[in-house]
């Protein structure tokens, strides 16, 4: 086959320069792509990461009843009434939808999150002859809620403090 042309001794370090493939010359990185995460940014990531797990988790509940695997099989599908028709399977997807973009931290999982979060407010807080009532869920709703607007905040000030124009003493 081919033979790996010799090199001369000046040309090794233009060929690590120029990162020839020819010659199975690599070029590294001089420097990190990635911005370094502040702890804020990592602290709410962490925060969503757990949210997810929680939305994750009331999911696998939805799924459960509606199959029939909770609750001795009287929460199935078939045997709800018609408000429970509409909302467990709903909430059901919703979910782990949510929890998907919670846990990649993405813009939409947020949103999905409180648009599940505020069906069951309505479905505990308005309807509670219909659904009963559940304030553990609705209390772990208002602590997220209450979380999530102060990330937001502490980010949100961060970012501020960071775009503040450097000034100078000198006249």
């Amino acid at each position: 086959m081919g033979r790996t042309p010799r090199m001369c001794p000046s040309c090794v370090p233009r060929l690590a320069v120029t990162g020839y493939a020819g010659y199975g010359v690599r070029m590294e990185p001089d420097s990190p792509t990635v911005m370094k995460r502040t702890l804020t940014q990592i602290m709410f990531v962490i925060f969503l990461r757990l949210v997810a797990v929680t939305c994750f988790w009331f999911g696998l509940q939805y799924w459960a009843m509606l199959v029939g695997y909770s609750r001795g099989g009287g929460g199935r599908f078939d045997l709800l009434s018609v408000p429970w028709q509409v909302a467990a399977p709903s909430l059901a997807v919703l979910f782990p939808v949510a929890s998907l973009g919670l846990w990649l931290a993405v813009s939409w999982g947020p949103v999905l999150w409180v648009i599940a979060a505020v069906s069951q407010f309505l479905m505990y807080k308005l309807w509670p002859e219909i659904f009963g009532t559940n304030s553990v869920v609705l209390l772990f709703h208002a602590v997220v809620a209450s979380l999530y607007v102060l990330f937001r905040v502490a980010l949100w000030l961060e970012e501020r403090r960071k775009a503040e124009p450097v000034t100078t003493d000198l006249p």
